[in-house]
């Protein structure tokens, strides 16, 4: 297939050991620039350049002879459409060695890049406190396009970790909401034993009583059990191998590991709160039963979809993607069939619920990078795919994350014409590190299932889904509909004065009693013991901050809503 654009994403960095990279990476700025201006057909000239960091180059070892994370054909695309030019100088290799080069940068003599993305609050408030990053409150209201200020006034709290005296000294990534997760079932297993999908915990029991006791893959062996799931760095996970809603069935609009309103209207950590405790001693009877994974209290979470793979567990909760990578499963029982369904259920009709993710992270800007209109010229393009934009109707670029096959929009690389067993993808050079989407992830693959038809990006993918991956289609559309189920965690933050002295020495607590009641070398009453001691060694002060915080950040709102008008 020939090409018809250009493509590769832009930005930020990757690498592995120094602050300021490798290859053709040079370190620093380009606001030493004059302002650019356009010319009459809209693009800047000449370039502007704009300097950026990226914490990861998930297309490494993907690329075309020659190209790289800062020459590829997504940047060519930049220069060719606005005259906009993004250039990595700081690449990070992994989370932690890219908050460690950032800290340098913060820190030392190296100067930031124009605009960099930042992932945890803490980093987001050093960042503000050292003066080398710029407000933005002008920029906001002169320069975002109407199109993504109407994204961001559906978002507003994602905003509060970069806003500080009614200055905004950031905005957070694309903000939307990811897809929730599902109850992913082994459906040739119910069916050989004649059972239905469960919606409440009780339901679930029976079917895990099954899965372990009946022998559901015919083997007549007792080597099956009824779930996976994850436990090694907490119980709620965000996205595979998660057993949050096992405990949300009885907590309510509590959620663990995360700050929501209690009946007071205060803010309040979920995995203390009463309702845990029933959870837990359902999760230590079905370990004692064999109904569980043995190991998944040590497992990290995608260690433990293998037993999944294995053909072993029946069950499994995550975000609807996971379908695809449980495929492996036909490979040690050809008639597997893996499914989605909606989660469980608190009681007999309302969704248990979970914590949403609407944000990756905060883009913050030098204070001395001056091409603000540029950057958010860029940022609204990247938005291109999700609205239909012209040249982006099927997505960024013809042969990279999509080729046009026989007539349609193709997907898998290894089906183009001709065809690519591995391929350089746009969205994940990108800035946004994916491509941006608008509102709810999951939404183009409802509209596609009640026959809306495709006009943009999401919408052709979400249609080719249901062509070639039907069961991961169907989980991302179950996940749309059961949407109300997604909270967002209501403090976001830096963390508080008591936090920076206590808040590991609180988790591991957390992660030691859960554990240790699951698996039987607590009892159950040990919860409240635990509650009591989390409370005492630091959680009631910690919930006095948050709650102070809290009050703070409903007046951050306000001034970011009047920003966006």
């Amino acid at each position: 297939m020939k090409f018809t654009k250009l493509a590769a994403n832009s930005v930020a960095l990757l690498s592995v050991a120094l602050l300021v990279g490798c290859g053709n990476m040079s370190s620093g700025s380009s606001s030493s620039e004059k302002v650019a201006k356009k010319n009459a057909q809209g693009v800047y000239s000449p370039t502007v350049t704009i300097t950026t960091a990226k914490q990861l180059d998930e297309s490494a070892g993907k690329y075309a002879k020659g190209d790289d994370l800062n020459t590829n054909p997504f940047i060519k695309l930049g220069v060719k459409d606005l005259g906009i030019k993004i250039k990595t100088t700081l690449l990070g290799g992994d989370a932690g060695n890219y908050s460690t080069k950032l800290r340098l940068a913060l820190t030392g003599s190296e100067s930031l890049p124009d605009v960099f993305p930042v992932y945890d609050t803490q980093m987001a408030s050093d960042m503000i406190d050292s003066g080398k990053v710029k407000a933005i409150n002008g920029d906001i209201e002169k320069y975002m396009p109407e199109r993504l200020k109407k994204i961001y006034r559906q978002f507003p709290d994602t905003m509060s970790p970069v806003t500080r005296d009614g200055k905004i000294y950031g905005i957070s990534i694309a903000p939307a909401y990811t897809e929730g997760e599902v109850m992913i079932i082994r459906q040739d297993w119910l069916d050989k034993l004649h059972l239905k999908a469960p919606q409440t915990i009780d339901e679930l029991e029976k079917v895990m009583a099954a899965f372990t006791n009946d022998d559901p893959d015919g083997d007549g062996k007792k080597d099956t059990f009824g779930l996976t799931f994850s436990g090694k760095d907490g119980y709620a996970t965000g996205w595979v191998a998660d057993s949050q809603t096992i405990f949300t069935a009885f907590t309510g609009n509590q959620i663990m590991n995360s700050w929501q309103k209690d009946d007071n209207g205060q803010l309040a950590y979920g995995s203390v709160a009463s309702g845990n405790k029933e959870g837990l001693a359902k999760m230590a009877e079905w370990h004692k039963k064999g109904y569980l994974y043995p190991e998944g209290g040590a497992t990290a979470a995608w260690d433990a979809m293998k037993p999944f793979n294995e053909g072993k567990a029946g069950i499994i909760f995550g975000r609807p993607w996971v379908v695809d990578s449980l495929a492996d499963v036909k490979t040690v029982d050809k008639k597997a069939k893996v499914v989605a369904y909606s989660n469980l259920q608190q009681g007999s009709d309302k969704l248990a619920m979970q914590q949403a993710q609407v944000n990756d992270g905060y883009f913050m800007f030098n204070k001395d990078f001056k091409n603000m209109q540029a950057f958010f010229d860029y940022y609204n393009w990247l938005y291109g795919p999700a609205f239909g934009d012209k040249g982006f109707k099927y997505g960024y670029i013809e042969n990279y994350d999509y080729d046009i096959v026989k007539g349609k929009p193709e997907y898998d690389s290894t089906k183009y014409e001709p065809a690519k067993a591995t391929v350089m993808s746009p969205d994940k050079v990108a800035i946004t590190k994916n491509s941006p989407q608008i509102g709810y992830v999951a939404k183009a693959y409802y509209d596609v299932e009640k026959g809306v038809k495709p006009t943009t990006g999401p919408l052709f993918r979400a249609q080719w889904t249901f062509a070639n991956r039907p069961d991961t289609a169907k989980g991302y559309a179950i996940s749309y509909e059961d949407r109300a189920n997604l909270v967002p965690n209501k403090f976001t933050g830096a963390p508080t004065k008591s936090m920076k002295q206590k808040w590991d020495q609180l988790q591991t607590l957390e992660k030691t009693t859960y554990n240790n009641i699951v698996y039987g070398r607590q009892s159950v009453d040990s919860f409240d013991a635990f509650v009591k001691k989390w409370k005492a060694q630091g959680g009631d002060e910690i919930t006095k901050e948050v709650n102070q915080w809290y009050k703070t950040a409903a007046k951050s709102r306000t001034e970011i809503l009047d920003n966006l008008k």
